[in-house]
This record gives structure tokens, sequence and C-alpha cells, in this order.
């Protein structure tokens, strides 16, 4: 999930500096949920891809691929 965040806001593309402006947060906060030493509420998810103009639904879609494609890779034989 931290990487499609990340990813998105780079595709977007906007800094943290201006993610955190559009949240009304600091970028040290952005900087501490990317890296996960802080947690998103699902709440707080929906504001982020509103401030990144991405649907929920499609944040959504790319964490399960994501998540599809992280299964995938440990299950094969190697």
């Amino acid at each position: 999930m931290l990487r499609v965040l990340r990813e998105m806001r780079e595709q977007v593309p906007l800094t943290q500096m201006e993610l955190a402006s559009k949240l009304n947060v600091t970028q040290v906060f952005i900087s501490k949920c990317e890296s996960g030493q802080r947690r998103l509420d699902l709440v707080e998810i929906r504001a982020w891809c509103t401030a990144m103009g991405v649907s929920t639904s499609d944040f959504l879609e790319a964490v399960e691929a994501g998540i599809a494609n992280a299964h995938t890779q440990r299950d094969a034989p190697g």
C-alpha cells in the first residue's frame, strides 16, 4: 500500500511538500506515512486520493494488484 501511495503521488506528479500543502499537514507527516512510520486510516487515504486527483477505487485496485503480484512471486517455484 505504501509503495502505491508513493508511486501515485509521483505519477501525478506531486512532491511531498505539494501533497502536504493540499492536505494541510507537514511534509514530515507525508514522509512518515509513506515510510510506514505512521499508519493511515481509510478516511485519510480517501483525502490523499482526492488531493492527488485519483479515485479511491483506482487506488484500492492498484493495492490489490500489488498484493496479488506479491503472492504470485512468492508462490512461484524458484
